[in-house]
């Protein structure tokens, strides 16, 4: 019972969240610089995983707490990874990027690209726990402060299975 509301209180903080049956994910994606990389190679961090779009305003209005987040952890325990959504092309998605300033990978959408769940609305965010598990979704804009509490208070279940 304590568990439980443990994990109910961590879900509380993002608001319309929904926690994911604890399932491992690893994708291969491919940056906009051509670099290709797997979710897996950041294990042992967190990763931020937000699938947003351009012409999505609550998107815009939390990139510059994305690149805060990203900026303060990269070199030490979590990463930000942004999926865009659209099918635009990849000098124009280039130069959004570097307008807004976003320092974190960010992936177009290309045909075919594999996906681990269904994302409908921008922006979602996934966390995903160092041991590439993902443990949240979360439907709507985040800041700082929700990603960094949810972390701090995240305690992982020890067994999927119940006595």
């Amino acid at each position: 019972m304590v568990a439980n509301m443990r994990v109910f209180a961590l879900f509380v903080l993002f608001v319309f969240s929904a926690p994911l049956l604890a399932m491992q994910v690893d994708l291969e994606l491919t940056d906009l610089d051509g670099r290709t990389f797997k979710l897996s190679d950041y294990r042992g961090k967190w990763v931020v995983l937000n699938y947003w779009a351009t012409w999505c305003p609550p998107c815009l209005e939390e990139i510059p707490e994305l690149v805060h987040f990203h900026e303060n952890h990269k070199d030490d325990d979590a990463v930000v990874i942004g999926i865009d959504m659209e099918m635009l092309q990849l000098e124009v998605l280039k130069e959004f990027v570097d307008d807004y300033f976003m320092t974190y990978p960010v992936v177009p959408l290309v045909a075919g690209m594999p996906a681990f769940d269904n994302v409908e609305n921008f922006p979602t965010t996934y966390l995903i726990d160092p041991n590439g598990v993902a443990v949240v979704k979360h439907v709507g804009p985040v800041t700082v402060d929700a990603i960094e509490k949810f972390i701090k208070d995240y305690v992982p279940e020890k067994s999927a299975s119940r006595d």
